[in-house]
């Protein structure tokens, strides 16, 4: 009797351990999946940020670039929601057009709201507006 419960309580304690080690395991490699997955996030992240960053750059040098079809001191960069308004003509001050220019790079499109923009504009939905100050809140100044 001795004996057997000698042998159950070995048992017990190898089921025990082993429990143990599963866990210990199952942790470990939970760790090593997490450690692997965040790094690829990382990875990732700098991937697309770079590419953004890549575009923003590209986007704010366009005017400079050989094929860029106005003249740089008659481009205004406004970033958002679009890129540009070209007053073409300016430089010889006598406007003559003004143009709306969204800078692309790579695959990118554009957006919904440079959608919405592009359709007005093409459907001459454009306005003139003059703005008065009013004096009493300049007469101070």
């Amino acid at each position: 009797m001795a004996v057997e419960l000698m042998e159950i309580a070995l048992i017990s304690a190898v089921l025990v351990f082993f429990a143990i080690g599963l866990l210990i395991g199952r942790k470990l490699a939970d760790d090593d999946w997490k450690q692997n997955k965040v790094e690829a996030l990382r990875q990732d992240a700098i991937k697309k940020s770079r590419a953004v960053l890549g575009g923003q750059f590209s986007e704010q040098l366009a005017p400079y670039l050989p094929d860029f079809p106005f003249l740089p001191t008659e481009v205004r960069f406004l970033g958002k929601p679009i890129d540009f308004v070209v007053f073409s003509g300016m430089d010889a001050k006598t406007i003559n057009e003004v143009v709306f220019v969204e800078v692309k790079s790579g695959k990118s499109s554009l957006n919904p709201v440079e959608k919405t923009l592009k359709a007005c504009i093409e459907a001459k939905q454009v306005r003139w507006l003059e703005y008065k100050v009013p004096e009493g809140i300049t007469k101070g100044a």
